[in-house]
């Protein structure tokens, strides 16, 4: 050991024994801070809106901002009526229909309600446009008009696909919302009174089953899933933590000194969090079950190595004081290199995961100064008592290092092919981000919504407001020419359920102010006479029910979208592109770009991909960094980047062969996972050195070391680690349980990587720094023989 290590380890043991000495006031003041920093949990408020998701400078939020703010807004409850008998069109089924418009109209912040019944059907009547409801009575209906209703329903295009099924088996009511935005109760109230109408509905009308999806509803299901998460799998983390340490531990009072740090550094980091004005969203309100599950692994490397040093023959208190002497550098280092980690995640397009890394963070270095302070004053407060002979795990560990050894080379060859096959799978993930699959198959949403992709229209869709160069310019006959053009083409696209589009609201005018003869059911071929005909359908009809979702303020631009049926990313992306493309080919003066929230989000994984690519170099350096200058060995630092780096990719190629899905959540596992796995390498490192500089041990007794004085340790933080991560993945919210699994499987293999690889690596790059050492030394004493045989040739030269 050089000097500076050595005043180190001096410097140590006077902390160490100093925390036993100071022992309760280091304890209140640990909980006085505690306190006062958790205090802030009560700022904590959850966001319920998917534009969370996306940051301010995200080029897709800004033009659908944009378009939001022309046209009315397309935050929405979608009822989706299923008649008990099959049948929309009967007497029974359209009573229930208008009793649910009515009741529509009175539910919070709703602006406007579209229902089959209330549908503005146009007529002629002599030289007057009759303006009307589709269905005005319909207990009162006869079977002709219910008959004549039908029929309508089911050939007007802006009906059909959207609020009718195409076989009449199935309708909607869809209600639109205009939320004040001044308090987050809006969206949990909108949703509630929602879902009491369709109870109300449901009670008076027997024959009818109501089921709700909508933008309303995807908001609202983010707070609730987060609920519900934080119900069921926080304390199931709490048990299965409790259970693992005392199975391992065998001590009640280390369990309880563990489990309090873990709360501690919950609250402390919530707190925070809180004080900061963080919101929580699903992916950011998964912190606690992240940092309970991290915090545990300092207390646990602490407590192991103190009850091993108990079971030498040292009493507690030397026995804690020797524990932090030989930890306190690589709990450090692995609590720091997690928070470098998950400080990466702000490298994310998402802010939802920025916050997540932000608050994990602060939890995990609040962990680390909390094992450090309060647990050891609190273990040397506490009864305790090792168990009196050797674990049996320490003799499995010992022979398994003598197997890994012995097998060294073989072993290496083995789990390298293994590591390249498992690597060469990667490219076969694919980005893919749906918003309606955020949610598992438990979540009401999802039901609801895939019933109605099914059975009425699709939740995703694409927006295009086609501009006309002028005011009124939507009368433009060309421009209509054009428009129908471009719907024309969007609805013969296979993705394509439905097609909102003014020019059928044309052509129907048209026909009704020629005495509804089906041959002028066609566009107005003058300007004039189109917007006479738009001045006078608008003025006739009732209030709620304008063209504001479909004609800006000036009518110099229209809205058309398309309904698409449920697609992946890639396939939205592929939709707009084409739309774009022909936008630009066929009607370059019309050209804008398609947006939505599904395209949104389509687009979210590839920007987090590269976003994240950038954060997990600048963290790989980093970390790079601090091992190298850490652990004082420039080879061994850049020898660590391999057990480092190859966990994630590994988890990676597992997922291409299982799910080959890659959503934004997905794509910052590499980065959160880099900060978690660099703890198995760093503990086994820094023993492997302490071996080697301390105790003069040669490469392979040094392995030895490592596995015997830290493998347990390993083992019990990464079952943690792992059955944590697993608790999480059973999260109704799949964006959290799918970066909980992958960070699971990336943990195991760090785990098999520091245990198989590493070990291998450290005797071969150590074996050929000694042959290298070797042949340097042969070298300089061929030059010094040579040297002596010169100075004894020319000693014996004549003078």
């Amino acid at each position: 050991m050089n000097e500076l290590a050595k005043k180190m380890d001096a410097w140590l043991v006077v902390y160490g024994e100093w925390v036993v000495r100071w022992r309760w006031p280091v304890l209140l003041a640990s909980i006085v801070l505690v306190a006062a920093t958790g205090a802030g949990v009560q700022n904590l408020e959850f966001t319920n809106d998917y534009r969370v998701f996306f940051g301010s400078d995200n080029p897709q939020l800004m033009a659908f901002e944009e378009l939001q703010n022309v046209y009315t807004k397309n935050d929405n409850v979608l009822f989706v009526v299923t008649p008990q008998d099959g049948e929309v069109f009967t007497n029974q089924t359209l009573a229930a229909i208008q009793d649910l418009t009515a009741g529509s109209w009175k539910l919070p912040f709703s602006i406007r309600v579209d229902s089959p019944t209330n549908f503005q059907y146009t007529k002629a009547e002599f030289d007057d446009l009759l303006v009307r409801d589709l269905v005005e009575d319909a207990e009162s209906l006869s079977a002709a008009e219910l008959d004549e209703v039908r029929d309508i329903a089911l050939r007007e295009p802006l009906l059909l696909n959207r609020l009718v099924s195409g076989d009449g088996k199935y309708a909607g009511v869809n209600v639109t919302f205009q939320m004040p935005e001044k308090s987050l109760t809006e969206v949990p109230e909108a949703a509630a009174a929602a879902r009491a109408l369709a109870a109300d509905i449901e009670a008076r009308h027997p024959g009818v089953t109501l089921r709700l999806t909508g933008m309303v509803m995807l908001n609202n299901s983010f707070p609730e899933s987060s609920i519900r998460d934080g119900t069921t799998l926080v304390p199931a983390m709490y048990g299965i933590i409790i259970l693992a340490m005392f199975l391992m531990l065998r001590s009640a009072s280390a369990t309880f000194a563990s489990v309090l740090i873990i709360i501690f550094s919950v609250m402390t980091a919530m707190g925070i969090a809180g004080w900061l004005g963080i919101k929580l969203t699903p992916p950011s309100a998964s912190a606690p079950t992240i940092i309970t599950t991290l915090a545990v692994a300092d207390a646990i490397h602490i407590l192991i190595t103190m009850f091993a040093a108990m079971r030498d023959g040292l009493d507690k208190r030397a026995a804690l004081v020797q524990s932090i002497r030989l930890n306190m550098q690589p709990v450090f280092l692995t609590s720091l290199t997690t928070s470098i980690g998950f400080l990466t995640m702000n490298f994310s397009d998402a802010p939802p995961f920025a916050d997540l890394g932000n608050m994990t963070a602060m939890g995990v270095m609040v962990a680390w100064i909390l094992s450090v302070t309060t647990l050891p004053a609190l273990i040397a407060i506490l009864p305790m008592r090792p168990r009196k002979t050797e674990s049996s795990f320490g003799n499995t560990m010992e022979r398994f290092a003598d197997w890994v050894i012995a097998k060294r080379r073989p072993v290496l060859l083995v789990s390298s092919l293994i590591a390249v096959g498992l690597l060469a799978a990667v490219p076969q993930n694919e980005l893919n981000d749906e918003f309606v699959k955020y949610f598992d198959e438990r979540v009401a949403f999802r039901q609801h919504t895939d019933y109605a992709t099914e059975h009425l229209t699709g939740l995703y869709n694409v927006q295009f407001s086609l501009p006309s160069g002028e005011p009124s310019g939507i009368s433009n006959p060309e421009y209509l020419h054009d428009v129908e053009a471009f719907s024309d083409w969007l609805r013969a696209q296979p993705e394509v359920l439905h097609v909102n589009t003014i020019t059928d609201i044309f052509k129907r005018l048209n026909k009704n102010l020629h005495a509804d003869d089906e041959s002028y059911y066609r566009l107005p071929e003058e300007k004039d006479l189109a917007a006479q005909y738009l001045l006078l359908f608008e003025m006739s009809l009732p209030f709620g029910l304008d063209l504001n979702n479909q004609v800006n303020i000036d009518k110099s631009n229209t809205q058309v979208i398309g309904t698409l049926r449920d697609m992946s990313s890639k396939e939205l992306r592929e939709i707009a592109e084409r739309s774009e493309t022909w936008l630009k080919n066929n009607t370059p003066n019309m050209f804008t770009h398609g947006v939505s929230p599904g395209i949104m989000f389509a687009h979210i994984s590839e920007r987090n991909v590269k976003s994240m690519i950038v954060g997990t170099l600048i963290g790989i350096l980093v970390i790079s960094v601090i091992l190298i200058i850490a652990l004082r060995s420039f080879r061994i630092g850049l020898l660590s980047l391999i057990p480092n780096l190859l966990p994630a990719g590994l988890a990676f190629g597992v997922w291409g062969l299982t799910r080959g899905q890659i959503n934004m959540a997905v794509s910052v596992v590499m980065g959160m996972t880099l900060g978690i796995v660099v703890d198995d390498s760093v503990h086994f490192l820094s023993k492997y050195l302490r071996a080697r500089r301390e105790h003069g041990y040669d490469a392979a007794n040094a392995v030895r070391y490592a596995f015997s004085s830290v493998g347990i340790a390993l083992i019990v933080t990464t079952i943690i680690l792992a059955a944590g991560f697993s608790i999480l993945a059973q999260s109704s919210f799949d964006l959290n349980a799918a970066m909980a699994k992958l960070t699971a499987i990336a943990i195991v293999f760090a785990l098999i990587a520091d245990f198989l690889m590493l070990p291998p690596l450290l005797m071969w790059v150590d074996g050929l720094g000694q042959r290298v050492k070797d042949v340097g030394e042969q070298r300089r004493m061929r030059h010094l023989k040579a040297y002596e045989l010169n100075e004894q040739a020319f000693a014996s030269w004549p003078k």
